[in-house]
């Protein structure tokens, strides 16, 4: 069966939201979507789109799966310190599956960024795109607003916004609108072999900036406390996060405060044909 697109991590909350791209102007039946888990597969075989089954660990499956697909979006896995050689896996199978172009999710700067968990895996990944002789392209995705929207209840019950990022300025956009783009990417005229599109928000915030807005919000004062990174990742590790995460997540804080999260490309809001969701957006509705 030939699919004009393949979503890989269609079950979650940016492939869902490239699938709902899609949606608006093809037809489901040539849109295909991989998942991890067969449980995910209802709803998404609900909507007349055809669901395939794979892990980026399992090669021969990923190529089966991959049969007859023009056009592929690799949406950059979850398992940090894994995906280098999932991704790789991934690119192998769309070769061997002959697939005619794919997209990958990639970090904005990824090249060049200060921050230091992140960035190896991506630019591992855009060096074995580059090597596969695919024709290829690379969505280097700034923050999503919802990362530090995330952040704001709790902020709100205990009276003060954490972070590690000092002054940095964040050029976020809403999940939405790299959704958005990637869709356009994957369905629009191809560009040239190894295009990099660096995607950020169109307008820009620091933590103290947040820490307003929550203040307005709250009708009291939230104060922004910055902390050293390692203080910062053990706060989080005391509210509950995982260990991995809390020090992802305090690293990217220190890469923000170095300026790894900021940007004064328009490329997103261009490709997307409209201004990027303004960040105050995202937080008002994340708030209720």
């Amino acid at each position: 069966m030939t699919l004009k697109f393949m979503v890989t991590g269609a079950a979650g909350q940016l492939g869902g939201l490239v699938i709902d791209a899609l949606l608006k102007d093809h037809a489901p039946a040539e849109i295909g979507a991989l998942v991890r888990r067969a449980e995910a597969a209802a709803a998404l075989e609900a909507r007349g789109l055809a669901v395939r089954l794979a892990t980026y660990d399992d090669l021969p499956a990923l190529t089966k799966a991959l049969a007859g697909v023009e056009r592929l979006l690799l949406i950059s896995g979850s398992e940090v310190g894994q995906r280098a050689a999932q991704h790789a896996n991934v690119i192998a199978a769309a070769k061997a599956a002959g697939v005619g172009f794919v997209a990958y999710t990639s970090l904005l700067g990824a090249a060049t960024s200060p921050l230091g968990i992140l960035p190896p895996e991506h630019v591992a990944t855009e060096a074995a795109l580059e090597a596969s002789g695919l024709p290829y392209a690379i969505l280097r995705n700034g923050w999503y607003t919802e990362n530090y929207a995330m952040s704001a209840g709790p902020a709100l019950q205990h009276g003060a916004l954490i972070g590690a990022a000092g002054q940095g300025r964040i050029s976020s956009a809403a999940r939405a609108d790299y959704a958005a783009a990637a869709a356009a990417v994957l369905a629009g005229d191809l560009p040239a072999s190894g295009t990099v599109f660096e995607l950020a928000g169109d307008d820009s915030f620091t933590l103290a900036d947040l820490a307003a807005f929550l203040s307005e919000h709250a009708g009291k004062p939230v104060p922004y406390i910055d902390m050293p990174e390692a203080e910062y990742a053990a706060a989080l590790i005391g509210a509950g996060l995982p260990e991995g995460l809390a020090r992802m997540l305090a690293d990217s804080d220190r890469g923000a405060a170095a300026g790894g999260l900021h940007s004064k490309d328009r490329t997103l809001s261009r490709l997307i044909g409209r201004p990027t969701t303004p960040w105050r957006d995202t937080v008002r509705a994340m708030l209720g």
